[in-house]
């Protein structure tokens, strides 16, 4: 007879128990970016919606922020340091191919020696981790999780291109994923279409870059995007609704990835959301950050009083691979 393995009981559900944010000191005006660009302010604000953002100093590291952010979460939590038992960051601009950021910040957290990885799904990242984090808690593998969303895209973009200049801004979001007795954290309707790779992509791998040339960074079709967005991925967010048992007229809060305000504006109208549902527009003052964008938004919204804790929420994140995460859950 094959021998018995014991099973680690886990919890039945899992929920985000904290959330924190950090952003840079510096604050970027369209007025700086369009030094170094043909347009104007006008144009910039009704193509993105944006008017400042965050780029981050030399000192603030992609590892400096995430203890930051992970510092306020678990602070938020309740909880100590030492519970962390997985680490999960989510970032494309740790240019360190290995060892994984994650396990740096853990340890600069003083967690002890808990599981730590680094994770690239772009800007549906953070809703990856939430995925997995939510796994290992139900699966008994951790108690604590502890989901970061980090990106330094100032690195990453090409000042002087006229079409992305004005897009990307630094910062770091966490959270913290913990046990529940009930349901706090729906299904996640997550996938990725990868025949549309080169949409949103790299304008140099990294191993065809040669010094004094022209430093990588992130290029996309825009108006592709655009329409994908709008139109599948409003989908995507009704079919995660759906999973929760969700109503549109029984959400709280919307936090979508903040890639575009008329993304945003178009998702809102398409999936019928009711007015009394409050609308994550962080992307006006912190531009695109990628992973970072849901937490930093959620963090927010509830710093501010236009969510509150137990408000149910939807969230969802997509961006270059071309990938996507959409879920719904239970504020902290």
């Amino acid at each position: 007879m094959p021998a018995a393995i014991n099973a680690r009981p886990g919890s039945p559900y899992a929920r985000i128990m904290g959330v924190g944010g950090y952003r840079p000191s510096r604050v970027v005006t369209n007025e700086e970016i369009l030094e170094r660009i043909d347009s104007s302010d006008e144009w910039i604000r009704s193509r993105s919606g944006i008017v400042t953002r965050h780029w981050a100093g030399d000192e603030e590291t992609v590892a400096e922020m995430s203890v930051a952010a992970a510092g306020k979460a678990i602070a938020d939590a309740g909880i100590g340091t030492e519970q962390v038992d997985a680490v999960i960051v989510s970032t494309v601009s740790h240019f360190a191919q290995t060892p994984g950021i994650a396990t740096v910040i853990a340890h600069r957290l003083g967690a002890g020696k808990p599981a730590a990885f680094d994770i690239s799904a772009a800007c549906a990242g953070f809703g990856y981790g939430v995925t997995i984090g939510t796994g290992l808690i139900v699966a008994g593998s951790a108690r604590h999780v502890l989901v970061i969303g980090v990106e330094r895209l100032s690195d990453l973009t090409d000042h002087e291109d006229r079409s992305t200049a004005f897009l990307f801004g630094d910062g770091a979001g966490a959270v913290v994923l913990g046990p529940s007795p009930k349901p706090a954290i729906g299904p996640t309707v997550w996938g990725s279409e990868g025949d549309k790779a080169g949409v949103i992509s790299q304008t140099v791998p990294w191993n065809e870059y040669s010094p004094g040339d022209k430093f990588p960074a992130l290029r996309q079709e825009g108006q592709t995007v655009f329409r994908w967005a709008v139109y599948e991925m409003a989908k995507v967010a009704k079919e995660a609704m759906d999973a929760a048992g969700i109503a549109p007229e029984q959400l709280d809060v919307f936090i979508p990835h903040q890639a575009n305000m008329r993304i945003i504006d178009s998702m809102v109208k398409t999936l019928g959301l009711p007015e009394s549902v409050a609308v994550a527009r962080d992307i006006e003052t912190t531009g695109n950050t990628s992973a970072a964008s849901i937490p930093l938004a959620m963090e927010r919204m509830l710093a501010t009083g236009q969510a509150r804790s137990g408000d149910t929420a939807l969230v969802i994140g997509f961006g270059a691979g071309l990938v996507y995460a959409a879920t719904v859950v239970t504020l902290p």
